[in-house]
């Protein structure tokens, strides 16, 4: 009998052990505003899950999304202005 598990752990052991990189961090960074807005978006739904939504409720639920989508032009906007390839 072959044991399959003494091979798979030497496998996923090894894709553990990567930190992220100079450019991903780079690139949370850059989409922090945008992972903010949306969490503050998911709190204000969540809020309302267990009962109606109330129109205080559903105001700061459409001011949150409002700051997702003024935050991901934003960001859109920084993407389509900033040089590529390190040009000067």
């Amino acid at each position: 009998m072959i044991h399959i598990a003494a091979l798979q752990a030497l496998v996923t052991a090894a894709s553990l052990d990567f930190e992220p990189t100079v450019a991903e961090l780079d690139a949370i960074e850059r989409e922090m505003p945008v992972i903010l807005a949306d969490v503050e978006l998911l709190d204000a739904q969540i809020m309302t899950l267990d009962r109606t939504p109330t129109e205080l409720d559903e105001r700061r639920i459409r001011r949150a999304r409002n700051r997702v989508m003024a935050a991901r032009r934003d960001l859109t906007n920084r993407a389509a202005t900033a040089p590529m390839g390190g040009a000067a």
